[in-house]
């Protein structure tokens, strides 16, 4: 028996040798199951001179979670066995599968009786993605990012395994009669969906790694053939619950990377370091594993350093390079806390020792330092290993986890004076190490040793740091991990992400639409009909009730049309976009 995740089915696929005149196993199988209360949607055969092959196709009852399905599926097939001879079976295929995964029922439940209630006569509903407003008064824009990953995933990929590519399922109608309470709710529409074999639409996106103004559309959608007119905002619900993060994602690796750009800019580090100085360390606090690569893939845009491995697979997959070597992330060797108290507290030297003469003797490699007394690490345990350390090829990265990071990094003004607390990591670092100070005046620490802050980072926190450091006479060039409580401490509604119809073709014409709720701010007030945005001396503006004409034209490109890709990216090509926005003097850009 083989147990898949599809749809809400049992498939058995059941070949048998031929035995004119008796009842086959498969339909004793697919009675037994349908007295249990398993109803049959399906049942085809194929005979040949030797041999019957049966498809057969249950609904599974809604109730039953996946190990009473199997048990009353095996039980099924036992009690079918009885007065038949068993050597008639060749072999028998089973899938077990729910609903979930059917991408015609990834819509907010309303979404299925929309397409009785557009006016009469309707043959075209058109609508975009805008970022409609920014919590953050001091950043007046997002990262145009993941709508290849959109099309290429779900429009093309998804909807084709699990939809097109499939016998079509009454499980639709069944789920919707019963979920809108509509006995008389017709499948039709999807029925017809499924013959055409594709997604009659069409999208046009601004190229990824474009700055977006807030309140400038990103995306647009509309239906290709006049009776999906349905489809457009069938949509709606997956390509926001798609795009929204990666958006937001992008658009604050981009804010982190900016405020790099601009104390490098100051204090005159190399300018290679950068792509490290913000790390990726959010995987394990994402909802699922395809949520942290969406918002990981954000991250990458703007730097390199990752330990978010599902953002580099699904970059590689949807954003493919040419170039094998391609980096689109990398990480070094680096201890966790399970490491450091397996070496055991009375013996943490032994462990550091070990870790950078045997394990690694070269390169970077970053030890988790704060299991047990951060401060006498930084002060007795590294002191009694500086010559070792300073003779290594490579670059020790120490690693405190747990307290204010302003605090642990520049030092808590409150603690005692000529205490380690006092000083700070950084300039604890640099009385045991030494440095350098650079052409623009800095102090650079010495390249046999680093450090890296991955616990609680904000950009309030990251913009201190990179202050309080540079005012004590240093070039920052520690990195920053900006973990989940950065990248997931968002919602939609962060910079306001929405899919709004503003056009409409039906019987009485062609229509621009709007809405301007007067209970609303004014957040929620939608564009008006079919839109241009054009690029004005470098800024994106938007011209609303436009000709068909004028529609066509604009910064606005075809990525999807009729089941197909186009205008795809590289991962490189809009990395290289986004960066072409830097560096920024001393400010956020605002529109």
């Amino acid at each position: 028996m083989q147990v898949m995740l599809i749809e809400n089915i049992v498939n058995i696929n059941i070949t048998e040798y031929y035995h004119e005149g008796k009842r086959t196993y498969s339909e004793r199988v697919a009675k037994t199951l349908q007295k249990k209360g398993f109803k049959r949607t399906l049942i085809s055969t194929r005979l040949t001179e030797d041999e019957c092959e049966s498809d057969i196709r249950l609904d599974v009852p809604r109730f039953l979670d996946t190990r009473e399905i199997a048990n009353i599926i095996s039980e099924s097939l036992t009690e079918s066995e009885e007065d038949f001879n068993m050597n008639y079976i060749k072999k028998m295929h089973i899938v077990l599968s729910r609903n979930y995964m059917n991408p015609i029922l990834l819509v907010d439940g309303y979404k299925m009786s929309h397409i009785h209630q557009y006016p009469e006569g309707t043959t075209l509903v058109y609508s975009n993605l805008t970022a409609r407003k920014s919590m953050d008064p001091s950043i007046g824009f997002t990262v145009a990012f993941g709508y290849q990953y959109l099309v290429r995933r779900y429009f093309v990929d998804y909807f084709n395994e699990h939809f097109f590519s499939k016998p079509y399922e009454d499980s639709y109608l069944r789920f919707s009669r019963q979920y809108l309470g509509d006995s008389n709710f017709s499948d039709a529409h999807m029925r017809s969906l499924h013959e055409l074999g594709y997604l009659p639409i069409h999208v046009k996106a601004i190229p990824e790694g474009t700055i977006v103004p807030i309140g400038i559309p990103q995306l647009t959608i509309y239906n290709t053939l006049p009776e999906f007119y349905w489809v457009t905002n069938m949509l709606e619900t997956l390509i926001s619950a798609e795009l929204w993060h990666p958006i937001t994602s992008a658009t604050t690796a981009f804010r982190f990377r900016m405020e790099f750009e601009r104390v490098r800019n100051i204090t005159g580090y190399e300018k290679s370091l950068i792509p490290f100085q913000g790390h990726d360390f959010s995987a394990r606090g994402m909802t699922g594993m395809e949520g942290a690569g969406l918002v990981g893939m954000g991250h990458l845009l703007s730097f390199t350093g990752t330990d978010n491995i599902p953002a580099i697979l699904l970059a590689e997959r949807y954003y493919p390079e040419n170039k094998q070597d391609y980096i689109y992330g990398c990480g070094v060797p680096a201890t966790e806390h399970s490491v450091m108290c397996a070496g055991g507290m009375e013996t943490e030297r032994d462990t550091f020792l070990r870790l950078i003469t045997k394990v690694h003797p070269t390169g970077i490699v970053s030890i988790v330092s704060d299991t047990w007394d951060y401060w006498k690490v930084l002060t007795e345990l590294l002191p009694s290993l500086k010559e070792v350390i300073m003779a290594r090829e490579g670059k020790v990265v120490i690693r405190p986890d747990s307290g204010d990071p302003v605090k642990i990094i520049c030092g808590d003004e409150d603690a005692p004076v000529g205490s380690p607390e006092r000083k700070g990591s950084y300039q604890v670092l640099y009385e045991l190490f030494g440095g350098n100070k650079n052409a623009s005046g800095y102090i650079e620490l010495d390249s046999h040793i680093g450090l890296i802050y991955g616990d609680s980072i904000t950009l309030s926190r990251q913009k201190e740091i990179l202050e309080r450091l540079m005012k004590q006479g240093f070039a920052p060039t520690l990195v920053l991990g900006i973990g989940s409580y950065t990248y997931q401490y968002v919602t939609r509604d962060t910079f306001g992400m929405a899919i709004k119809a503003t056009y409409t073709e039906n019987k009485n014409g062609n229509i621009a639409i709007y809405k301007s709720p007067k209970t609303d701010s004014g957040t929620k007030k939608s564009a008006r009909g079919l839109l241009q945005v054009y690029n004005e001396g470098g800024t994106l503006k938007l011209k609303q009730d436009c000709s068909l004409e004028e529609e066509q034209q604009g910064v606005l490109r075809t990525i999807f049309k009729d089941g197909k890709v186009s205008n795809q990216e590289s991962f490189d090509t809009i990395r290289k976009r986004l960066e072409n926005y830097l560096p920024f003097s001393g400010k956020y850009p605002t529109w």
